[in-house]
């Protein structure tokens, strides 16, 4: 069997999805085109040698709906015999691109190739793929609904669930924050960052970071999914879910360089990381964000180890109460969850997410000279991933 390794990993700045977001006016093709063409460029590869290219996209409509990977290469000016295809397991999407990557490199099937996400929150709205159809149909609804509830009341049940309260949410908040700009200010993005060129010029860093971020200043924020109904319906809710205390609506884009190490030697590449593990896993999807618990019992079953041989934790940050209820579970020391921040600071574009968190967790191992990294994410339906690397 191969041993699939990461060459190379980088991400695009994350921008506001808002009109007048950093990324708003490019494309999401355009976007995901600059990002390819550098990883490829900056590693010195002969792009016909990659097998395959693999995309994570949440909102696959409207300017995503044309297998953005496969025109992204193009648009890159790439060569139109290597193929693409595009993952949605929902905030997972990349982070799964990642997974068949490197299963199709331990199945000798391929030797190179890159996975990739994207998306363009700002021009393609979370949700619009739906287009306000019944997406669940008779024979589901039998059985759950109308008992599920969207993923703010989620984040609302599972912090009822694990006790957390407004406070400790937007301490959470804060802290994302604050460690965030310390790893911006000190350089710590640097190298997985990869400039934009846009209409309006390049943008080379990251927009969603607030410096000035405090529990006083998140306080002052309202609850956003409390209704009559589902507060008789669900009693024990605090509603402490808000904006501040829950990940930013993004534009993003990342690719990783995946290869078997015998690969990359004979191209004078330095594998960077291994994989020692990875799971996916399905839990309660009323609850639908607990999933990453269980996912990672099951990944450090399968690699033998405990959490506390894992140096980095990397659980996105979709609610505060997510990594919260994670570390509150399963008992994980706070300094090394999501140490240079996560989703409620840099912002969660759905499918650019999973590799974006790869990428800056393997940067963070370098940096710090620490061995093993462990990710996972929640996903819709109560789904999540889980990935253990080891530095390399």
């Amino acid at each position: 069997m191969k041993n699939p390794v990461i060459v190379d990993a980088i991400r695009s700045p994350m921008a506001r999805a808002k009109p007048d977001g950093a990324l708003a006016q490019l494309h999401p093709v355009d976007l995901l085109s600059q990002v390819l063409q550098q990883l490829v460029e900056r590693n010195k590869i002969d792009p016909g040698s990659v097998d395959d290219v693999i995309c994570g996209c949440v909102s696959q409509s409207g300017e995503q709906a044309n297998t953005p990977g496969r025109l992204a290469w193009l648009a890159a000016g790439l060569p139109m015999h290597v193929p693409s295809t595009t993952i949605d397991r929902k905030c997972g999407s990349s982070q799964q691109a990642v997974h068949f990557a490197a299963q199709a490199i331990m199945a000798g099937v391929q030797d190179i190739v890159i996975a990739c996400g994207v998306e363009s929150m700002s021009r393609v709205p979370m949700g619009s793929s739906r287009m306000g159809k019944n997406t669940t149909g008779a024979r589901f609804d039998a059985l759950y609904a109308p008992g599920l509830v969207g993923q703010g009341v989620s984040a609302d049940l599972v912090a009822a669930k694990w006790g957390l309260g407004r406070t400790e949410l937007d301490a959470y908040a804060a802290r994302s924050h604050q460690r965030a700009h310390a790893a911006q200010a000190g350089g710590g993005f640097a190298r997985e960052i990869v400039g934009m060129d846009t209409p309006a010029g390049r943008v080379a860093q990251d927009e969603t970071i607030r410096a000035g971020t405090t529990v006083e200043k998140l306080a002052g924020l309202k609850a956003v999914f409390e209704t009559e109904e589902l507060s008789a319906r669900f009693p024990q809710i605090q509603w402490n879910t808000t904006a501040g205390n829950a990940s930013q609506m993004t534009d993003g884009a990342a690719a990783m360089l995946i290869m078997s190490e015998e690969r990359a030697l004979q191209l004078g590449l330095t594998p960077r990381a291994r994989f020692v593990a990875f799971d996916v896993v399905g839990d309660d999807p009323l609850y639908m964000l607990t999933a990453p618990i269980p996912a990672t019992q099951r990944v450090l079953a399968k690699a033998r180890m405990k959490l506390d041989d894992i140096h980095h934790y990397e659980i996105n940050e979709a609610f505060a109460s997510v990594p919260m209820a994670w570390q509150k579970e399963l008992k994980a020391d706070g300094e090394r969850l999501n140490p240079r921040g996560g989703a409620i600071a840099l912002g969660h574009p759905l499918g650019a997410s999973g590799i974006r968190l790869m990428t800056t967790m393997l940067h963070a191992l370098e940096d710090s000279g620490q061995r093993y990294g462990l990710q996972s994410m929640c996903e819709a339906g109560g789904m999540a991933n889980a990935t253990i690397i080891e530095r390399l």
